[in-house]
C-alpha cells in the first residue's frame, strides 16, 4: 500500500509540485483567517467505521475516505485532536476531532480532556469509569488575566487568548473603582479603564482568562500603547492581572461606565 502511494508520484514533474506548493500555500492563507472568527473547528474523526474485513478488499479507498475531514489539517498547517464521544446505537464508537491553528495544541488537548471527561464514557470496552484528568496545564504554572474590551469572548482580539492555550475561568466584575471610556481611533474598537477615587466609579463587566505563564510574555509584549497591564482589583476582592490605560488617551475619549461593560455599549452601538 505504501508502494502504491508513493509510485502515484511518478505521473507528476517538478512544475507540478512547484504550482502545488504555491496553490497550497494560497489556500494555506486563506484559510488562516477562519481563526479570525472562531476559537475551534470540530468535526467528525472519521466519516464511517469500516470492518476489518472492508478494509483488506480495498485498503487505498478505504483508508483514504477514513481522513475526508482531516486529512487538510497537516497540509494547512493547522492542530488537531481527536477523542472518543459516544457509542453509536449499532455499539461502535464514533469520534470527534478537535481543530485550532498552529501552535494550539495545549489547549486543544484540554479541551479533548475535559469533553472526554462529560461524556460519561468508560476506559475502552473495559466498563471501567475513566480515571481522574491527568493533564494540568493551567495551574500553578498560569496566570490569571482580566480581559475588558476587544478580548473579550466572540470579539475581535478574543484569539490572542485561545491560541495561546488561554481558558476562560469566570465572568466577573471590578471593584466600584473603575471608570471605562472608548478608545478613539482604535481598530478594533478597544477601551480604556481608570482606576479612580473610591466612591466615584463604577463596576465593570469583564473576563478572567487563565494564561500559561509561559505564554504570559508574548501576551503582554503585543499590547499598544495606550493600553498595558496592571492589578485590577474585582468585586469578591480578588486582584488579578488585567488592562489599564494611561490617563493622557483618556482625555478626549468618550466614557461609556454608564452601560457596565464594554459589550453592552458595543450592543448599544448596533442598536442604534
Amino acid at each position: 500500500m505504501v508502494k502504491k502511494i508513493i509510485g502515484g508520484a511518478a505521473k507528476y514533474s517538478a512544475t507540478d509540485l512547484f504550482q502545488a506548493t504555491t496553490q497550497l500555500h494560497t489556500l494555506r492563507k486563506a484559510a488562516t483567517n477562519t481563526w479570525d472568527q472562531a476559537d475551534v473547528m470540530l468535526v467528525p474523526t472519521a466519516p464511517t467505521a469500516y470492518t476489518i474485513e472492508a478494509v483488506l478488499a480495498e485498503p487505498f479507498d478505504t483508508n483514504r475516505r477514513i481522513g475526508l475531514y482531516t486529512n487538510f489539517v497537516n497540509l494547512l498547517d493547522f492542530a488537531a485532536c481527536a477523542v472518543p464521544a459516544s457509542m453509536r446505537s449499532d455499539g461502535l464508537p464514533f469520534g470527534i476531532t478537535l481543530i485550532g491553528p498552529a501552535g494550539s495544541d495545549r489547549m486543544l488537548a484540554d479541551l479533548a480532556q475535559r469533553f472526554h471527561q462529560r461524556t460519561g464514557l468508560t476506559l475502552g470496552a473495559t466498563g471501567e469509569k475513566l480515571p481522574p484528568p491527568v493533564l494540568t496545564l493551567l495551574g500553578a504554572d498560569s496566570v490569571k488575566v482580566a480581559v475588558v474590551g476587544a478580548h473579550l469572548s466572540g470579539l475581535p482580539l478574543n484569539h490572542e487568548l485561545t491560541q495561546r492555550g488561554a481558558r476562560l475561568e469566570r465572568v466577573a466584575r471590578t471593584a466600584p473603582h473603575y471608570r471605562l471610556f472608548a478608545l478613539p481611533g482604535t481598530t478594533p474598537p478597544k477601551p480604556g479603564m481608570m482606576r479612580v477615587v473610591s466612591g466615584d466609579g463604577h463596576a465593570i463587566e469583564l473576563e478572567v482568562w487563565s494564561l500559561p505563564a509561559s505564554a504570559f510574555g508574548s501576551f503582554v509584549a503585543g499590547i499598544p500603547s495606550p493600553l498595558g497591564i496592571g492589578r485590577i482589583e474585582l468585586e469578591d476582592g480578588e486582584s488579578v492581572q488585567g488592562f489599564v490605560c494611561e490617563s493622557w488617551a483618556l482625555a478626549e475619549a468618550q466614557e461609556v461606565s454608564q452601560f457596565g461593560g464594554w459589550r453592552a455599549y458595543i450592543a448599544s452601538l448596533k442598536g442604534s
